[in-house]
C-alpha cells in the first residue's frame, strides 16, 4: 500500500530516542522532563477514593466544574486575574493536547505562525499537520533573548498566531514583564492569537514573578492560556491539564476539544479539585524546585560544564563547549553509552539544527539521583 505522509520530514522524536538509549544501557536518565519521587500521597488517595465512590464514567465534556471553579480561584490568588469556570475553563488531556486543539480550531491553510527556537517540538508539526506554516525566529544561547524588533519584521498580513512558552522549555529562560508588554503592543490592534504554553507556571526562581498572559488586558483578550497539571503535581503519566480563554475562543477550542478526545479522566479530575483548595500545594512549588536546581548547580561546581543557572522549569542547559567539538547529539548518545548518564541535545529544537553544544538535564529527582549524576558529570 502507497501513502503520501503528512509529515515526512519527521521520525522518532529526541525524548524516545534518549530514552529508550538509557534503558538498553541502564543509564541515569535525565533527559525526558519527568520526576523521579512519588506525587503526595494524598492527591493518590483523592483520586483513589474517587474511583470508590464511582466517579469512573465520561465526565461532562469541558470538565468538571468543581475543579474548573477551583482553577478560576486559583488564577485569582496568583494573578488577580481569573476566568469563567463555566464559559472559559476547559479540563484537558494534558497540555499537548490542549495546544493540538488551539492549533487545529484556529490556523488554516497558508496562515502563519511565529515560534521561538529553540522550541517545545509538538508546536511545528500540529502547524504544518492544519495547513499552516512556521515561521520561526532563532533566540540565540546562552541568553535566549527575543529580538522584539526581528518579530515585528516577521509579522504579515498571513500571521495568525504567536506561540510563546514561559518558562521556557528547553531553554529555562522566562519571559519578563518587560517582554510580555512588547507582545502586548505588537499584537493590539491585530487579529493575531497568542497561544502562551505555561506549563512551568509554578516552577520560578529568585524571587522572579511568573508573567501570565492574563496579567495583560489586551493581550488576555487574545491568548489561550494552557497549564498542566502533571507539570505541577508530579504525575506526568495522568496527563492532565486546562486551556483558559475568553469565552469567544473558548467556544471555538471546544469545538475541536469535544471530537478530540471528548472528556478527561474522571476520577483525576475529581481529586485535583479537591486538592487544589488548599493553595500551599502549589504555592510552595518553586521554593522545592529551586533548591533542587541550587544543589545540582552547586554539585557540579567542579565539572568541565558551563552554565547560566536556569529561571524556571525543572531543566538546566549545561554548555560542553570545554570538553568535546562533537556535535551534541553525538556527544549525547556517547554519554549514555560511556558515562551512563542520559540528556537532551538542544540542537533538535532549533532552526536547521543549530548546534550550539549545550545539552538540556532534567533535576526533577530525588537528592540521591542528583548527587550520582553530578558524580558522573564531574568526571567527564
Amino acid at each position: 500500500m502507497q501513502h503520501k505522509s503528512k509529515l515526512p520530514q519527521i521520525g522518532t522524536n529526541i525524548f524516545t530516542v534518549m530514552g529508550a538509549l538509557a534503558s538498553q544501557h541502564k543509564a541515569l536518565n535525565l533527559s525526558q522532563g519527568f520526576p523521579n519521587f512519588k506525587s503526595d500521597q494524598y492527591l493518590i488517595d483523592l483520586v483513589y477514593k474517587a474511583m470508590k465512590d464511582g466517579y469512573n464514567q465520561y465526565a461532562p465534556m469541558a470538565g468538571i466544574i468543581e475543579l474548573r471553579e477551583q482553577i478560576a480561584i486559583k488564577f485569582d490568588v496568583l494573578y488577580q486575574s481569573t476566568y469563567h469556570p463555566e464559559t472559559e475553563i476547559t479540563i484537558t488531556a494534558g497540555a499537548t493536547q490542549a495546544i493540538s486543539c488551539i492549533i487545529t480550531a484556529f490556523v488554516n491553510p497558508q496562515d502563519e505562525v511565529i515560534i521561538f527556537k529553540p522550541a517545545y517540538d509538538c508546536y511545528e508539526p500540529f502547524i504544518e499537520l492544519n495547513g499552516g506554516k512556521t515561521r520561526a525566529i532563532q533566540l540565540e544561547a546562552p541568553l535566549y533573548a527575543i529580538n522584539w524588533e526581528l518579530v515585528k519584521q516577521t509579522i504579515n498580513s498571513r500571521t495568525k498566531m504567536i506561540v510563546i512558552n514561559t518558562p521556557q522549555n528547553p531553554s529555562g529562560r522566562i519571559f519578563s514583564k518587560s517582554d510580555m508588554l512588547k507582545l502586548q503592543e505588537i499584537t493590539k490592534g491585530t487579529n493575531i492569537l497568542v497561544l502562551s504554553d505555561e506549563v512551568y507556571e509554578h516552577i520560578i526562581f529568585d524571587d522572579e514573578k511568573h508573567q501570565s498572559a492574563c496579567l495583560f488586558p489586551d493581550l488576555k483578550s487574545r491568548s489561550l492560556v494552557v497549564a498542566s497539571f502533571g507539570k505541577t503535581f508530579h504525575n506526568t503519566g495522568w496527563k492532565t491539564g486546562y486551556c483558559c480563554a475568553p469565552k469567544e475562543l473558548t467556544e471555538e477550542f471546544r469545538k475541536v476539544h469535544q471530537f478530540n478526545v471528548f472528556c478527561v479522566n474522571h476520577p483525576v479530575q475529581k481529586g485535583l479539585g479537591e486538592y487544589l483548595k488548599e493553595p500551599s500545594h502549589y504555592l510552595e512549588l518553586s521554593q522545592f524546585y529551586q533548591e533542587k536546581r541550587d544543589l545540582f548547580l552547586s554539585l557540579i561546581e567542579p565539572s568541565r560544564f558551563k552554565f547560566i543557572p536556569s529561571m524556571g522549569t525543572y531543566f538546566q542547559v549545561l554548555d560542553y563547549s570545554e570538553i568535546t567539538i562533537e556535535n551534541d547529539v553525538a556527544f549525547a548518545k556517547r554519554l549514555v553509552i560511556e558515562s551512563g548518564i542520559a540528556a537532551i541535545p538542544l540542537s533538535v529544537f532549533n532552526s536547521h539544527n543549530l548546534d550550539n553544544k549545550v545539552l538540556r538535564f532534567c533535576f526533577a529527582k530525588t537528592n540521591d539521583t542528583l548527587k550520582e549524576a553530578a558524580e558522573i558529570l564531574n568526571a567527564i
